[in-house]
């Protein structure tokens, strides 16, 4: 594969702080959306920008941006990407931007708030892993043979972890029904009291017990200055959807048409709906407990166009759910959003249909899952459907779900899915039905029992990418079977393991029977590697029963000598530092250490 042909990603974006930055990103408006007509063919293949790139939302590791260009029939253009810590001296390469299927951004009604023209390619792309809290210079080169080389330099900044402001004014607040002026010696009497006095800046501290009912949100903070609901520290204060009612609410917290609103070290339960957070903005979930719920965080309505920024982190959200699968696909989810700028990470959940979700709305875009410890999943560990552009999800562990990560579908892309570890998956490690067009995954583990990979739909899949991954199965029909019509997709240096199997390979109704006759003879994996089950240092093996509840602490990193070692592809910003003459297949470098999955301490 030529460096053309790979995730053509891109760089991008940053904030200042937390609140300063979630104000959305700028829509481009081409000067004109008229073809131009009866050009030559070399001024057709000659590429011309349309407006100046747009960054998008930016998040703690991610940055990522979009520019739209004319021209270019022949698709030779490129757009490379560089980056540096503000005002550093030495560029560092990232992922060329993606260039997007044409089209493909627009979602099942053919709409998209991205207007991008008809005659016009849409690039995008990520850098990933980068520092929170820091200033970053972007450099973005257009080049072409066929003519137009432009330049540009980009700053921007990515998001701190929120913190709440210094010498913020604190009420204290126990269970009761009114009364109370706030103070630690006559604290206020309820929730409903607290908020009455309520105004932006104002933290309160709900010591130990159960506040019934469900609690809505009628008071919004401002950016820099949110309203924090958090538990005093002195025992667990709980949110209880029925309380001694006869039924449980709806919805133990609604914060429905609010911003800069925060939830910390508190308990929901008992309601069909931990929290509900549509048409919000700069919403924070931390360090709380949610359980006996069908929902854990909902926020699907994004009618008004302002959902984004939320910060869902460090929560343990269990769900109804048992493994193995024994209802079919059940309602239950962990956590959905829609939107966009929104930071998912170092959750544990458990026992739901999903653990998380990307939803339709208006908008999808800029949203990361990272670092999240998922297991006992009846249908897929993380779902990335819908998503336009510039969504990731990577450093989750998967453990005990029937589907891995959807993609079922996806709008254009680029979706990133990387470097995640996912130990018995029932089926499909990634579910590509419904004509998913622009996923990547890279350098993802997966061990499971039969196929190590396969893909079961007639639906075409397009302009997806595989690169490093590393698949360990069992006894099966194939190492990799795909019914679907692969269309434009690019599949290499992952390595497969297990077996034995009858065939190595099915794609687009080809058959091939062991790896050479792929290597030989098939339309990809030219340099894919067999390498042997028994590859990880912990000794972990292949699981026996998909229907085992095998324990969520499980260990793929690889041991010495393992032909997993150095048989990748470097893939600038996804892959630097590796040790050897090239990258590690799967989701660990040899010898680097085990991500931290879940709350932390």
């Amino acid at each position: 594969m030529t460096s053309s042909r790979l995730p053509k990603f891109a760089a991008v974006s940053g904030t200042i702080i937390y609140a300063a930055l979630c104000l959305g990103s700028v829509a481009i408006r081409p000067a004109s959306a008229q073809p131009a007509a009866a050009q030559p063919a070399s001024a057709q293949n000659a590429v011309a920008p349309v407006g100046e790139p747009v960054l998008e939302v930016p998040t703690l590791h991610s940055l990522g941006a979009y520019w739209i260009m004319r021209g270019d029939a022949n698709k030779n253009a490129k757009v490379e990407v560089s980056y540096r810590p503000a005002g550093g001296a030495a560029w560092q390469q990232a992922m060329p931007l993606f260039r997007v299927e044409k089209g493909a951004h627009k979602n099942e009604k053919g709409m998209s708030k991205l207007d991008v023209p008809e005659d016009a390619w849409l690039f995008a792309g990520s850098i990933v892993m980068l520092s929170p809290a820091t200033a970053y210079d972007l450099r973005l080169t257009l080049t072409d043979p066929d003519g137009g080389h432009v330049e540009k330099f980009l700053q921007t900044r990515t998001l701190a972890e929120p913190v709440a402001p210094a010498k913020a004014p604190q009420f204290h607040v126990v269970s009761g029904h009114g009364g109370g002026t706030g103070t630690a010696n006559d604290p206020y009497k309820g929730l409903a009291a607290a908020q009455a006095r309520a105004k932006a800046g104002d933290i309160f501290l709900l010591h130990a017990g159960m506040y019934e009912g469900s609690f809505t949100i009628s008071k919004s903070g401002e950016p820099g200055q949110p309203i924090i609901w958090r538990g005093a520290g002195d025992g667990e204060a709980i949110i209880d959807g029925q309380g001694r009612a006869a039924q449980r609410a709806g919805r133990a917290i609604s914060a429905s048409d609010t911003h800069d609103v925060w939830f910390e070290n508190l308990t929901m339960r008992n309601a069909d709906y931990g929290l509900v957070g549509h048409n919000s903005a700069r919403l924070v979930l931390r360090r709380c407990h949610i359980y006996n719920v069908e929902f854990g965080l909902t926020c699907t309505n994004n009618d008004k166009d302002t959902v984004r920024n939320f910060f869902i982190s460090d929560n343990v959200i269990e769900g109804p759910s048992t493994w193995p699968r024994t209802k079919g696909i059940e309602d239950a989810r962990g956590i959905q959003v829609t939107g966009e700028g929104h930071v998912v990470c170092y959750n544990r959940i458990r026992g739901f249909a999903d653990a998380i979700d990307t939803f339709p709305s208006q908008r999808c875009a800029s949203i990361d899952f990272h670092n999240n410890d998922i297991s006992e999943m009846t249908d897929d560990g993380i779902e990335m459907d819908y998503s336009e552009r510039n969504t990731r999800c990577f450093l989750n562990r998967f453990t005990n779900v029937f589907q891995g990560v959807s993609v079922q579908p996806i709008y254009g892309g680029p979706v990133y899915i990387f470097r995640n570890a996912l130990y018995n998956v029932a089926l499909e490690p990634f579910k590509m039905h419904n004509s998913p067009s622009g996923a990547l995954m890279l350098h993802n583990t997966v061990v499971k029992k039969g196929a190590p990979l396969v893909l079961w739909t007639s639906e075409k899949v397009r302009n997806c990418i595989y690169r490093n991954n590393l698949f360990i199965g069992t006894e099966a029909g194939y190492a990799y079977e795909t019914t679907a019509p692969m269309e434009n997709c690019d599949f290499d240096y992952d390595g497969f393991g297990g077996g034995p199997w009858e065939m190595f390979l099915k794609w687009n109704k080809g058959r091939y029977a062991t790896l050479q006759e792929v290597k030989d003879k098939a339309p990809v994996y030219k340099h894919a590697t067999l390498v042997e089950a028994t590859a990880f240092a912990s000794g972990i093996k292949q699981p026996d029963d998909e229907k085992k509840q095998f324990p969520a602490t499980v260990d793929l990193r690889l041991k010495g000598g393992t032909a997993a070692i150095d048989a990748g592809e470097a893939l600038p910003n996804f892959n630097n530092g590796f040790a050897g003459k090239a990258p590690d297949l799967g989701a660990y470098e040899y010898g680097s250490p085990l991500p931290h999955y879940g709350p932390r301490p």
